[in-house]
């Protein structure tokens, strides 16, 4: 009866390990994700908050807008240029995060490399959602801003948008955003 009550015991302890070992490892990943998550919060709403002090024309643009986007990103390039980054999306009626990658690449003179935050506020939900799904086209945007005399000059969107980038020497008068793509980090979410 004993040898039957230990070997139900061991048969169990075997059967469940597993089931343990899956659970700490799952936690393992949930708390990874929570700190990656909570890395890029920190540093979106410590780039917000800089460019909202330091900006009058921002802060009212961010109170009109739907949700804004916040990236962290690099930039380097010998002639041809490539980049990348994360970020979050917020949509401000409801609080939900999105976190997102960027990439960009182009053609153009010039030898080095930058580190730079990127601040994207959406005028309606139409074109957040629009950005949230992919269907944001930052080339026709870009253009748009370019037409203007330093977007971040005035207190208007352009076609929608409005775009921020700021770099270790401050805000930059025209946000670069030409062939960049935005897309949803399925692996953060």
């Amino acid at each position: 009866m004993i040898r039957y009550q230990v070997f139900t015991v061991l048969l169990a302890s075997l059967l469940i390990s597993p089931v343990w070992i899956g659970e700490a490892s799952a936690q393992a990943v949930d708390t990874e994700l929570a700190q990656r998550q909570l890395g890029i919060d920190t540093r979106a709403e410590r780039t917000l908050e800089a460019l909202l002090e330091s900006n009058t024309g921002a802060r009212q643009l961010f109170e009109q807008s739907a949700g804004y986007a916040s990236f962290s990103a690099t930039k380097a390039g010998f002639f041809i240029t490539a980049g990348g980054g994360t970020g979050v999306l917020v949509d401000k009626s409801t609080e939900n995060r999105i976190y997102m990658r960027m990439g960009t690449g182009g053609i153009g003179i010039g030898i080095g490399a930058q580190t730079y935050d990127l601040v994207i506020f959406f005028e309606n939900q139409l074109i957040l959602d629009a950005f949230m799904g992919g269907g944001w086209d930052s080339s026709a945007n870009a253009q748009a801003a370019a037409g203007q005399v330093g977007i971040t000059a005035t207190s208007s969107f352009v076609d929608g948008v409005a775009i921020f980038q700021i770099t270790d020497k401050g805000l930059m008068a025209m946000a670069d955003v030409a062939s960049t793509r935005f897309w949803v980090a399925n692996n953060l979410n």
